[in-house]
């Protein structure tokens, strides 16, 4: 399959690309919609809410989750909040400044046409939301409250305490719900998308394994939507649930979907830290946390006291004294660099010394215990189940840890992939957050595409194979699709060496951490770059998978997903290798500025690399997608 990059932005001026958009795409109209069939892989925010509001409109639609639950998607683990240009606060916000905020906090690496696109439909996801029941955070009049996030300097972040995602999901499953009920959704669950199936150059359907039976089976679709969210689980200790994966957007790449800008990965600078080397799993603390906590460390790297007793001018709250503008509320990816720098030159703090404090003292002081209790109250008890550590008494310890990806498959602006007929929403796909992300983004970017993009921009396509046949999983492709799945699978089962997935995921994530994480230089990569082949083929050769292949067996499921792993941490490291720069959170040692800050190279790298699957994971090939921005201008990003 060639790959053509075309971005499909409307014509017009900015502010009304996406109104023009929706006054002249093309239409099926309601009798018609019936006729069409969806298949949406994944129920988080994205996926159940495209699968919902598709069914409410009358679409044949199918969801597809490997959870028993929908409400299970990682969606579930966002705590913040969601952003959105509401300006109730009145301190000076508007879709305007809500789209630039994101463009330069993702270091001006994002398509201009989509960012706008996404703050202006921002304030139709509140209405939306509060329309369901979502029990976000309200004043004391009964007004809904906003706080800060990172990169902004207004209150725009909607909130539920500190499980915002939660209570988001929960209002997109009842919908979804509903609609299962009226029978517009079949949901399968406990199924595990393994590959796409492309006949005469679209995309016809997916091909899936049953999680409890091991039965892999074929369904055919007039469009398929990939909602299977982002990676970050590559670098295996991470805030992302142990079953996330890549495995739905890279057996489409594998397929002809272009994977886009893979090194863009965000290292989240509020989590708890590394307690041993036998950890699987790191926890994430909210960046709410940023309003109301200091961070800081011991100016003395051998402080030995107790945090509470070491004197304030001994303190170094080194967020404030270096970005004064935006201090404890700096973007996730200058905010995490800043800490790396502090452990790195001895000043960490916990028994490792590999973490910074988040201290709540003056807050408490100023508004009291119980008003940091109703904001933060599950966030605090969940740190000190944790560590046995009371925040209300002594300050969190906090590092960074792999969080979120800013890669992920390439879309234009109608969200549909290099293939015909495959979309792809949410996390899993690259669109609006550049080099970085600003915190609460994610919700708004997800739930944005499932009600507010999607609905819109798939009738554009179906409408071009209304009354056409399509092909149906006895197709000839759909049988061969799926024998190739059913082979490497029971491949997995026949290696019978001596160490589970687990062995090598952990090996290969401390490879791409240690060269492909929040810092990067050209020797480290191409070190990578050796030793993941290697790693892969000790994986080939001495993979042990207990148990059977015909009942649940999730060392089975964790096979195919590193394997997965492998093929993408090369791709990582070689985008990162050929990024000559540094953006957002890609972090290349040798570009940076006298002050320790990212340098971009807006000459040659002002574009997004979508990469192409050649065969050979050593040898992708890179096609380009120049970044024209009309409205915003490049310019070093300041905080300071």
């Amino acid at each position: 399959m060639t790959i053509t990059l075309d971005s499909k932005i409307p014509d017009g001026p900015l502010a009304d690309k996406w109104q023009n958009f929706i006054a002249n795409e093309r239409l099926v109209n309601p009798a018609n919609k019936r006729k069409f069939k969806i298949i949406v892989v994944g129920t988080g925010l994205a996926g159940a809410s495209a699968a919902a509001t598709l069914g409410e409109l009358g679409y044949q639609v199918e969801a597809f989750t490997f959870h028993d639950s929908p409400r299970r998607a990682h969606s579930i683990a966002a705590q913040g909040g969601i952003n959105a240009a509401k300006n109730y606060q009145g301190d000076g916000d508007s879709v305007h400044r809500l789209f630039y905020d994101t463009i330069k906090g993702g270091d001006f690496r994002a398509r201009e046409a989509n960012v706008y696109r996404l703050a202006e439909v921002s304030v139709d996801i509140i209405d939306q939301m509060v329309a369901q029941g979502v029990p976000f955070a309200r004043e004391y009049g009964g007004l809904l409250d906003n706080r800060s996030f990172g990169g902004a300097q207004v209150s725009r972040t909607f909130y539920a305490r500190g499980q915002t995602g939660q209570q988001l999901l929960i209002g997109a499953y009842q919908q979804l719900a509903r609609q299962i009920g009226l029978g517009n959704v079949k949901l399968w669950n406990r199924m595990e998308m393994v590959d796409v199936v492309n006949i005469d150059g679209r995309c016809a359907g997916i091909v899936t394994r049953d999680l409890m039976t091991g039965e892999f089976s074929s369904h055919s679709a007039h469009a398929v939507v990939l909602a299977t969210g982002g990676y970050g689980n590559v670098f295996y200790l991470s805030t992302n649930a142990m079953a996330c994966n890549v495995t739905g957007a890279w057996r489409a790449h594998r397929r002809g979907a272009a994977f886009a800008n893979p090194c863009y990965t965000q290292i989240h600078p509020t989590c708890i830290p590394q307690a041993d080397d036998f950890q699987s799993k790191l926890t994430l603390m909210s960046e709410s946390l940023r309003n109301d906590g200091r961070i800081w460390v011991p100016k003395n790297p051998d402080e030995t006291r107790r945090a509470d007793q070491v004197p304030e001018d001994e303190r170094d709250y080194y967020l404030e004294r270096i970005y004064p503008s935006f201090g404890n509320l700096a973007p996730r990816d200058v905010s995490s660099r800043a800490a790396k720098r502090m452990v790195d030159a001895g000043q960490g703090v916990g028994p490792l010394k590999n973490g910074v404090y988040l201290d709540f003292a003056e807050a408490i002081g100023r508004l009291g215990e119980s008003t940091i209790r109703e904001r933060y109250g599950n966030l605090f008890d969940m740190y000190e189940r944790i560590t046995g550590e009371n925040p209300y008494e002594v300050p969190m310890r906090i590092y960074p840890a792999s969080h979120y990806t800013m890669g992920g498959l390439w879309v234009d602006y109608e969200l549909m992939t290099t293939i015909p007929g495959l979309y792809c929403a949410g996390e899993a796909n690259f669109s609006d957050h550049g080099a970085n992300r600003l915190g609460a983004s994610a919700l708004m970017q997800g739930l944005s595409d499932g009600y507010f993009v999607l609905p819109y921009t798939i009738s554009q396509y179906l409408s071009e194979w209304l009354n056409k046949p399509i092909p149906d999983a006895s197709h000839e492709e759909f049988r061969k699709v799926q024998q190739e799945a059913t082979d490497r699978f029971k491949g997995y089962m026949a290696i019978g060496g001596t160490r589970g997935p687990d062995h090598f995921h952990r090996e290969l994530g401390r490879i791409i951490w240690d060269y492909c994480g929040m810092d990067r230089n050209a020797a480290g990569l191409e070190k990578a770059l050796s030793e993941i082949p290697a790693l892969h083929e000790e994986f080939k050769k001495d993979l042990k998978v207990t148990g059977s292949d015909t009942n649940v067996n999730q060392t089975l499921e964790k096979a195919g997903r590193v394997d997965d792993f492998f093929e993408l941490g090369m791709l990582m490291c070689k985008d990162a290798l050929n990024r000559e720069e540094s953006c957002g959170g890609h972090f290349r040692s040798e570009h940076q500025t006298d002050e320790g800050e990212a340098l971009r190279n807006d000459d040659d790298f002002a574009y997004v690399s979508a990469w192409e699957w050649s065969g050979d994971m050593a040898n992708p090939i890179e096609h380009k997608e120049q970044l024209e921005y009309e409205v915003v201008h490049f310019q070093t990003r300041s905080y300071k």
